[in-house]
């Protein structure tokens, strides 16, 4: 199998070599310029990810859905890629290519000792962040998934679910106004079919849309009110916890009416970011705008006088919470980074062992040149009283 690397500045083959694909599943003339943009000999068709299996992958073609194996080199196809189709060598259906993504979605593995990215989803157009107003809202967990829908390449968006609650609805919306840091956010509720035009009209023609959010959400829900029928199976809410059963248990594609494309996920738990660095830019930009206005280049942003990041905390143009949470999430990623290259590992004992030099000598150091000089005394006093006794002195009568 062939796994592209993007081309700045390739040329298509023609229009006239333009190949078919699935229209219901978001092949539009600008995916079929990128096809052109990357041939491949042998290739006899488009197709797209609609879901990965175990055994399987599920790839949508022209007028037609197969199940075809697993490519037995290169890159793994993810859902919502764009492949090329062809045959294998025993002249079997299979997937040849994988063009270049203009956008991945990605976090870091649920194993917290690992360092390497799981792809949730590629080509997506928006990003939905989806926030239910039925439990308490946790300003971590959005803001990080924000960073990494900011990172993936596509546009995110904030989309508030179950706000037929109408007591509850208008306090969640504020605060997520506030933290979403200028993301948009459309308030929808599937049971009443409000904001659903709104919704859309954030999607351009035969864009896809990824739902990201924890179980219990709604996302089935309300993939069941776009789509006009029930192709997501619901699940009850808990009443103890509000958390929900996982009943979508893999990522897939759902087509919309209209040439529109949603991908479902499975509730996510955690959101480990990973390498998020362009996401955190976009997320935290007011916080990264005030290291520019402290006194000194090197401000740590601690105790530094001249710091315009403890002067914006101080006058409540930062949140002390929000600034916590900018350093817990630049940590994680440099744990990861860590983690992932041994290059920075050094770079950071380095860093460690400058901060512990120059905080002081270690105790075993200190113990040292505390007993070297108690042996140094004790080593004067004692050739005063021999330099006495072998006559440095005067005669004795």
């Amino acid at each position: 199998m062939t796994t592209f690397l993007a081309r700045p500045g390739a040329t298509h083959t023609g229009t006239n070599n333009l190949p078919e694909g699935p229209a219901g599943y978001g092949f539009t003339a600008a995916v079929a310029e990128r096809f052109a943009d990357h041939p491949l000999p042998g290739g006899t068709g488009a197709g797209r990810v609609i879901r990965v299996d175990r055994n399987l992958v599920l790839v949508a073609a022209h007028h037609t859905i197969l199940h075809l194996p697993y490519p037995s080199t290169g890159e793994l196809p993810a859902t919502g890629d764009w492949v090329w189709l062809g045959t294998n060598t025993a002249g079997e259906p299979a997937i040849t290519g994988i063009l270049p993504r203009h956008s991945e979605l990605s976090r870091k593995r649920a194993f917290e000792s690992s360092s390497e990215s799981q792809v949730l989803g590629a080509n997506m157009d928006i990003v939905g962040v989806v926030v239910p107003v039925d439990r308490p809202l946790t300003h971590n967990r959005l803001e990080r998934t924000l960073v990494a829908a900011w990172d993936s390449g596509a546009t995110p968006l904030v989309i508030i679910t179950k706000a037929d609650l109408a007591d509850l609805a208008d306090d969640v919306v504020g605060k997520v106004i506030l933290q979403a840091a200028g993301v948009a956010v459309v308030t929808t509720s599937a049971e009443q079919g409000d904001g659903l035009d709104e919704l859309l009209g954030h999607l351009p023609p035969g864009g896809t849309l990824v739902l990201l959010g924890p179980s219990g959400a709604g996302k089935s829900t309300l993939i069941n009110a776009l789509v006009g029928v029930d192709v997501q199976e619901t699940g009850a809410v808990r009443a103890g916890d509000g958390k929900g059963k996982h009943t979508t248990t893999s990522r897939e594609l759902v087509p919309l009416p209209g040439g529109a494309v949603l991908m479902d996920t499975p509730g996510v738990r955690g959101f480990g970011l990973f390498d998020a660095d362009g996401g955190m830019a976009d997320m935290f930009g007011d916080v990264e705008e005030l290291f520019g206005q402290c006194r000194f280049s090197d401000c740590a942003h601690g105790r530094e006088p001249g710091c315009a990041v403890q002067a914006a905390i101080a006058d409540g143009t930062l949140e002390d919470r929000r600034w916590a949470s900018y350093l817990k999430l630049q940590r994680e990623i440099a744990a990861l980074a860590r983690r992932h290259d041994s290059a920075a590992r050094r770079a950071y004992a380095r860093e460690w062992h400058q901060k512990i030099s120059a905080g002081g000598k270690s105790q075993r150091a200190a113990e040292r040149d505390n007993h070297e000089a108690a042996e140094q005394q004790r080593t004067r006093r004692g050739g005063k009283g021999r330099g006495g006794a072998s006559g440095g002195g005067r005669p004795a009568r």
